[in-house]
Order: structure tokens, then sequence, then C-alpha cells
């Protein structure tokens, strides 16, 4: 294969990486084209592994990408949510993404608490298999400290994460439930469905609105899930369809052929609702159809 097959081949894999990285589907891309631009101005002859040295450029070009957005994020108006992967019958998966589709919304939040090198270390280690020598080298770390990094990133994360593991059946059926009960305007059935300490977090950016700080506790989110529901099903140009965000089953709202709103959400090991997850921004739902 000549250099530009090379590149297009690794491609998936890089814009998965880079994706889980940056959570946002733009600045992915651009990290991606600027390892292209990269690998395309470099003598290949000198290059004994084509992905490990695109992984390397990749990840790191992605580790600045991080910073530079985390330092944005400190202005964003409300809570900062990754952007969703959308699948539904008329939105069929992209090949670019096919990996990238693999990692859950939870997840890219929960990853949110690490420092870029520590997020790194997680997603080579953990999902490209990296080893430790490879990550030395790409991180610019002894292979003990990559270990320790390793190591401490996967414990912040499992502390902070909701339910990873719930099946698609348990999922969607309570999706199901949950807005059955908040469209009948049934507040103690919709509060009963909640964990006492779930979290609903919105993101709408600067343009839509959204709640300005996440939601804890099973009362308030039921008492502004019930209001908002209320609202939409005031708007006869309102609709509700299923898809999937990130391989989990999830809710778009529309508003006439707009979408509105992308929700999702996972169940604690109770089966109640732990973590909702409501995208809003209208940049983040462009590619949604």
């Amino acid at each position: 294969m000549d250099s530009t097959q090379v590149f297009q081949t690794e491609r998936p894999r890089l814009i998965a990486l880079c994706y889980r990285m940056l959570g946002e589907r733009a600045a992915a891309e651009d990290a991606v084209q600027d390892t292209y631009l990269r690998w395309a101005s470099v003598d290949h002859a000198g290059i004994k592994c084509p992905r490990a040295w695109l992984t390397r450029v990749a990840t790191r070009i992605a580790i600045d990408g991080l910073r530079s957005a985390r330092a944005r994020r400190e202005t964003y108006v409300g809570p900062w949510l990754p952007e969703p992967l959308i699948v539904s019958e008329d939105q069929p998966v992209e090949n670019d993404y096919i990996l990238a589709q693999e990692c859950s919304l939870a997840l890219l939040w929960a990853m949110e608490r690490l420092d870029a090198s520590e997020r790194a270390a997680l997603i080579l280690r953990d999902v490209f298999d990296a080893e430790y020598s490879d990550l030395a080298d790409t991180l610019g770390k002894s292979e003990a400290a990559c270990r320790q990094m390793v190591s401490r990133a996967r414990r912040r994360v499992r502390d902070v994460s909701p339910r990873f593991d719930a099946p698609s059946a348990q999922i969607t059926d309570l999706i199901g439930r949950f807005f059955a009960a908040a469209a009948a305007q049934d507040f103690d059935r919709v509060k009963s469905l909640l964990a006492p300490d779930a979290v609903a977090i919105s993101d709408g950016g600067a343009e839509a609105r959204a709640a300005r700080r996440p939601l804890h506790g099973a009362g308030e989110i039921a008492q502004v899930t019930v209001a908002l529901v209320a609202k939409y099903l005031s708007s006869r140009a309102f609709a509700l369809s299923p898809c999937k965000a990130n391989g989990i089953p999830a809710m778009i709202y529309r508003i006439g052929s707009r979408a509105d709103s992308v929700i999702t959400l996972l169940p604690d090991h109770r089966g109640r609702i732990a973590w909702v997850y409501t995208m809003r921004a209208p940049d983040k739902l462009a590619a949604v159809r």
C-alpha cells in the first residue's frame, strides 16, 4: 500500500482514539487531519511501524487539543458534555465512526475527571492494548510512571462512573417507563424510577436553554423532568423517536424536522436511573438527522 492507503486504513482507529480523547466529532476530525499532514510530510522509509507512528502522533495532537479545549471550557455556559454519536433508522453508522461508537457517553463524561495525559494513557492501554513501553515513548514518561498513571486513572473513572454494563433492553425499558410517567405528569412515579443520588446533566451551550448546573437527587430531577415534558407536549410539532447514542438506547426530541434534544440514561445496580444525559447544544446536534 502507498502512504495514503496506509493512512486511510488507520483512519477509523485514529478517529476512535481522538474522539475518546476530545469528545467531539469536529475536534477529533481536526486532530486526525493534523496527523495526516504530518504523515504526508515525513520520510516513510524510516518508519518501521506506521500504526505505532500514527498512534503516537495523533495522541500527542489530541493531548494538546484537550488541554486547549479545557481552557476554553472554563468559560462554557453550563455543563459541558461529550457530543453523541447517533444511529437510527434514518442515520446509519458512518464508516469512520464504527470504532468510536463503542465508547459510551458515560465513560467519556467520567474521563473528564482525568488530566490529558492520564486520559491518553488509559485509552491507549485499555482500548488499544498499548504496551507500557509504547505509553512511555508517547507520553515522555517512564514505564513505571505510566503504570501508576493507568492504575490511578482506572480508579478515578470507577469512582465516579455510573453502571456501564446495563443491557440495552433494560435501558430501553427504563426510558419508556420514565417518559411515560413524565407524560402522565405522575411526579411520584417518575421519582420512584430514580436513584436517590441520581444525577442529571444537560448541555445547551450558549444557544439552547438547559440547566446551568447538574441536577442532584430524585426529587429535583423528577420535578424538572415533569415540567419539561409538559412543555414539550404542549407543542403540536413535537415528536419523540428512538435511536442509539454511542451504542446504547436513547431518544431524540424533535421540533418539526429539527433535533432539539438527545436524551439517554443509565441505571444503578438496583435498576433505578442513576445518570441522565441530555444534549441540547445545537452545534453538537448538527449531525443528527
